[in-house]
């Protein structure tokens, strides 16, 4: 829900994934591997491991589907709050429990959407190595499918005008994997269940990420 009571909107996210496209596309040549694998319909989680922050727009614009991603709050500055809340991308205060962020993002799959998440909850080597149990919360609790996600490439070299971001035109790989259940399929939502579907998930996401380097040689 946005500040007006409203769901964030479907239709914002799939302008979101139109403007992904032309940004990332025009920028750098992302290769996409194993798209097909994020289900066509129904609610989603692509769990996205986070070195750089073109991951989250590299995401936005290489799914298949549009994407709702929960994006920290200090994201939304200036003109980037109504733009941001306009392609449908969810604010979260990390700091505390966003009770507002969680209603949100819960909404989005209830109503069969695709939410992002980087389960690191903030950017670091991308490697999966320490995960917050919010992924596995609203797994659990939604029943959605977990979708891995590396996007590897990101952060190998800089460009010389913008050293923030690749070098223009360089190749970023983005490589699905399978989806698969977090939880135990008995629906329990206990603190035991949340901590054992941590541990299936990062088993699960980290075994993706060696699986997409071997694929990708990187």
């Amino acid at each position: 829900m946005t500040d007006s009571g409203e769901a964030p909107s479907e239709a914002g996210a799939a302008v979101g994934r139109r403007i992904g496209i032309g940004l990332m596309y025009g920028l750098w040549r992302p290769r996409v591997l194993g798209a097909w694998r994020v289900p066509s319909a129904g609610p989603v989680i692509l769990a996205v491991n986070h070195s750089h922050g073109i991951d989250g727009p590299m995401l936005m614009g290489t799914a298949p589907r549009p994407v709702h991603f929960l994006i920290k709050k200090e994201a939304f500055v200036g003109p980037l709050d109504p733009f941001l809340r306009g392609i449908g991308q969810l604010k979260v205060d990390r700091d505390t429990t966003d009770r507002k962020a969680i209603t949100d993002a819960l909404g989005v799959l209830e109503q069969g959407g695709v939410l992002g998440i980087f389960p690191e909850g903030t950017r670091g080597e991308g490697d999966f190595a320490s995960l917050r149990a919010g992924l596995a919360y609203f797994a659990v609790r939604s029943g959605a499918a977990v979708v891995p996600v590396a996007v590897l490439g990101s952060k190998e070299r800089h460009s010389r005008l913008t050293p923030a971001v690749p070098p223009l035109r360089s190749r970023v790989d983005v490589v699905f994997g399978a989806a698969f259940e977090a939880g135990d399929g008995s629906g329990r939502r206990t603190r035991k269940a949340l901590d054992e579907a941590t541990v299936r998930i990062q088993e699960r996401l980290t075994a993706h990420l060696a699986e997409a380097r071997r694929l990708t040689g990187r």
